[in-house]
């Protein structure tokens, strides 16, 4: 740059502050009459310092002003305030505060707003209600502001509809913003039913972000008919509202409705922006339609370096099985984050790939991001998944020591799940004692199913009944405590449990798998025969059957959970969903394509040794994903080593 240029730039910088005091001292002539000169000069020091967001010089021309009681207009107090709120200045936002109540000044009530809105962003609740309790006047802001703090505050959400109530109660009306903070609040759909009310009584149904926080409302709380309701009624469309119902769906409800109404939204002319896509990757994820999930990725491509995407990419195909596309995008992304790393750990521990996940550890740590909760939920999850009992002690051990994170439920659900499987039952039991919060029903489901690997029926029945002290009516551990006694043919005690679910009237969950055939969804639930092709696929079942017979095969009838003799006991493990699942993939799919099945229970070892058999005699690779991990079947072997 010459030096005429530079010195234009200097001078223009000049004049452009020159007009800018000079607009302020305009503005605050009429305030400041009864000031002298010196002291006039001095607010307009300080009214420059705060609006070129100087804190430092400011707030040493603060203390001038205080022991003059010298005071500056609310405007520039508040340009003072956000200084603070961007630099985290929580002791010079005290002073600010002490300085303009004192000596007789009167502050605006948007500065006491501010300074409200200040309080609340510095998570220093108790001093935001004590300043709320003084304010002269409450305006909409200030209850809004106050009613979103609590709302935003998981302990505190009661405050928020109780202040929802006070702030009609005093005459001032609710507003959009008010509303869209206080649907967070919503502890059940009946109160939310409340408000919606509320908000049709003010007239409000028909704002944007109204609608969308009643959707996302609605969606939470297993409101699918409601939410669906809700944005039905729309004059026009949106982009959010579409966003909010579609992210609903995904996150909430059913991924299929979420789905369909993604393809709506395009159809009406909506182009897609990053949470539409997030939200549609969630759904791919909850479903595991890795081929949808390929084609929403070809519309991500635009947002190549967008993190949040990338994320949801990675956790996409994560949980499709698929780690070979996951770590192609993990390693070819710009940016990691936290988010990043823990997801590709916990989904190399989840597809039985453990000891790279905690080499992958390794590497977060050595890349200089810091791991968190989840990171180390992941290393946990990966220890436990592959018997790495040392690994996985040491990591427990030290998780606060070296990360500064207490363990929690899960973590503590994980070393007991890792313990259990290595047979260590009573060291599982003495962790459990020693756990920093109350254990769970997930704690002893881990106890439990440990016992049924190691067939220890009196510490079964222990762990079953602190679950059902948790949770009466929960069908799992009724039904894992009567497999277990089924599996050690204690037939009576088997039959006593299963009375005890029909009298209570608890039914259980029947085994479904679903599978992705030529971008459609084919379900397969056991003991039915809804399926268009199911003669030709139990046909074609009992054929491989006897081939597999031929080199070894032979059913695992341990795991029949009632009391049969003989044929029939092999013929009820013959329809298990995921079988009939597999064999539709054979049938359908081409030679050279992985079979993938998602499933709503636990495989069972028949099924296991079963996949295992038919991937090696049919060249194929068979992933099925049940509600605890993945299993890639390949070559006879499974990538979870027999240990699930």
């Amino acid at each position: 740059m010459s030096t005429a240029l530079l010195r234009m730039g200097i001078r223009g910088r000049r004049l452009i502050q020159f007009r800018f005091c000079s607009s302020l001292t305009t503005r605050q002539n009429s305030y400041y009459e009864h000031y002298d000169s010196g002291t006039r000069n001095l607010i307009d020091e300080f009214t420059t310092y705060c609006y070129q967001r100087n804190l430092e010089r400011a707030m040493k021309t603060l203390n001038v002003m205080q022991r003059g009681k010298v005071f500056a207009d609310s405007i520039t107090y508040s340009e003072l305030i956000k200084c603070c709120i961007a630099s985290r200045a929580i002791a010079h936002g005290k002073r600010i505060h002490k300085h303009v109540f004192s000596g007789g000044y009167e502050p605006k009530s948007f500065l006491i707003n501010n300074l409200l809105n200040m309080y609340v962003k510095f998570g220093l609740l108790d001093e935001a209600q004590a300043l709320f309790d003084e304010m002269p006047e409450r305006n909409v802001v200030a209850w809004t502001t106050m009613i979103s703090a609590y709302a935003a505050d998981s302990e505190l959400k009661d405050k928020a509809l109780e202040f929802l109530t006070l702030m009609v109660r005093d005459g001032v009306i609710p507003n959009m913003y008010t509303f869209s903070s206080v649907l967070r609040a919503c502890q059940g759909p009946g109160i939310l039913r409340q408000i919606h009310c509320s908000i049709i009584k003010v007239g409000l149904e028909s704002d944007v972000y109204v609608r969308s926080s009643l959707i996302d409302a609605y969606s939470r709380w297993g409101e699918s008919d409601n939410a669906l309701c809700v944005f039905n009624e729309m004059v026009t469309g949106d982009l959010v509202v579409w966003n909010s119902i579609i992210g609903g769906f995904a996150q909430n409800c059913d991924g299929d409705t979420a789905l369909c109404l993604y393809k709506q939204m395009k159809g009406a002319g909506f182009v897609t922006d990053q949470s539409t896509l997030t939200s549609v990757l969630g759904a791919c994820t909850g479903l595991a339609l890795l081929e949808l999930g390929r084609q929403v990725h070809v519309h991500v491509l635009k947002y190549d370096h967008d993190l949040i995407l990338n994320n949801a990419l990675l956790d996409m195909y994560c949980k499709c099985g698929s780690l070979d596309d996951a770590s192609c995008i993990f390693t070819h992304m710009d940016e990691k984050d936290v988010i990043s790393w823990s997801t590709m750990i916990m989904g190399m521990a989840q597809n039985g790939f453990s000891r790279k996940a905690l080499d992958l550890f390794e590497e977060m740590k050595d890349s200089g991001i810091k791991p968190n909760y989840i990171t180390i939920l992941g290393v946990l999850f990966a220890c436990s998944h592959a018997g790495f009992v040392e690994d996985g002690q040491y990591h427990f051990r030290s998780m606060k020591k070296l990360f500064g994170i207490n363990p929690g439920r899960e973590h503590y659900g994980c070393m007991v799940d890792l313990l259990g499987r290595a047979g260590k039952l009573d060291e599982a039991v003495k962790l459990i004692h020693e756990m920093e919060c109350e254990p769970d029903a997930v704690t002893w489901r881990a106890l439990l199913g440990a016992c049924r690997v190691h067939r220890e029926m009196d510490l079964a029945a222990y762990a079953a009944n602190k679950i059902i002290k948790h949770d009466p009516y929960d069908a799992g551990t009724y039904t894992l405590l009567s497999n277990i006694y089924a599996k050690s043919q204690r037939w009576q005690e088997a039959s006593m449990v299963r009375n005890a679910m029909k009298n209570k009237g608890i039914k259980k969950e029947p085994g479904c798998s679903w599978i992705e055939v030529n971008k459609c969804i084919h379900t397969f639930i056991v003991g039915e025969n809804s399926h268009p092709q199911i003669s030709n696929i139990i046909r074609e079942l009992k054929q491989i059957i006897w081939g597999l017979k031929e080199v070894g095969y032979v059913p695992d009838t341990d795991f029949v959970m009632q009391d049969l003799e003989g044929e029939q006991m092999e013929d009820s493990l013959q329809y298990h969903s995921e079988k009939l699942a597999i064999v539709f993939g054979i049938m359908s799919l081409s030679s050279g394509q992985t079979i993938r099945i998602r499933k709503n229970l636990r495989i069972c070892g028949d099924c296991h040794v079963f996949a295992k058999l038919l991937a090696k005699m049919e060249s194929r690779s068979i992933v099925i994903r049940d509600p605890i991990r993945y299993h890639h079947f390949q070559d006879g072997f499974c990538s979870c080593g027999d240990y699930w």
